[in-house]
């Protein structure tokens, strides 16, 4: 007997699934209505004459301050400056929260051990750190990458051990029963459970090198954008304050969007309600 194939009913699943399709791309875009419409609305508020814009320049003119230090090379110095103390540091507290938060969500031991010691730490504040890594390690680059480090550790580390502490317990007695490997029950079962919490643990890490690197170069410091920060404060420029803001913005949502796109292709077995974009 001949299939029949229903052309209307065809068209009318794929109709709805390139309307998804096209939102889905442009939902990106959405996330920079809420900026564009601020800074248009007081760009409009100084132009109207209802504020004279001193303390909290307009857009034109922060984006004026932005091009002119770009123009004198002053900018790309800042820049890769901090971009390479926030790369080390977040390196380094990623590899030391990785490393420990396994060890201690795997080994009940090491966590009753260990686990009181980090959260003690974790309750100073870190403006408590400078003095003491100014006085170990000077007021040059070390100190700086090692204060951004202590920021990144913190959150890595709870999120490995919460996640890997949190591991269904039936999971994991169902690798057992195939009588899994060490090795094959991390990569099969344990790796997969943690890797969506270990995401959101590397994002939160960034965010709090991004963070600290505003105290790391509040040490001395005669390039990167706290410098900038500060050198306009002392200098009383709110349009370079606010360039060095607008900076840190761009860079801190570029750097946590590269994660978010790098660990797509690990994550796309998920069927949660958020993994697929919610409603």
């Amino acid at each position: 007997m001949a299939m029949t194939v229903d052309l209307p009913a065809l068209e009318q699943t794929a109709a709805p699934r390139a309307v998804s399709a096209r939102w889905r791309h442009a939902r990106p875009a959405l996330g920079l209505l809420l900026p564009v419409a601020v800074a248009l609305g007081w760009e409009l508020v100084v132009h109207l004459g209802w504020s004279n814009g001193r303390l909290v320049p307009p857009p034109s003119k922060i984006f004026a301050t932005i091009v002119e230090l770009a123009r004198t090379g002053e900018l790309s110095r800042h820049i890769l400056a901090t971009l390479w103390r926030v790369g080390a540091g977040f390196a380094l507290g990623v590899v030391a929260g990785t490393i420990l938060g396994a060890i201690s969500g795997y080994w009940g031991l090491a966590r009753r051990l260990l686990d009181p010691t980090v959260q003690a730490l974790r309750a100073i504040p870190s403006i408590a750190w400078v003095p003491l890594f100014i006085l170990w390690l000077g007021i040059f680059e070390t100190s700086k990458v090692a204060l951004i480090a202590v920021g990144v550790f913190f959150p890595v580390y709870l999120g490995v051990m919460g996640a890997i502490a949190s591991v269904d317990r039936k999971i994991v007695e169902v690798g057992r029963i195939f009588r899994l490997s060490g090795p094959a029950m991390i990569r099969r079962i344990l790796l997969p459970a943690v890797l969506p919490a270990y995401v959101v643990a590397l994002r939160v890490g960034l965010g709090l090198g991004w963070m600290f690197v505003v105290a790391a170069e509040f040490m001395g410091a005669s390039e990167g954008l706290g410098y900038l920060l500060i050198d306009g404060q002392q200098l009383g420029k709110p349009a370079q304050i606010l360039a060095a803001i607008v900076i840190f913005a761009i860079l801190g949502k570029t750097t946590d969007w590269l994660i978010e796109i790098a660990s797509a292709p690990l994550l796309r077995w998920q069927d949660a309600f958020g993994a697929r974009g919610g409603a």
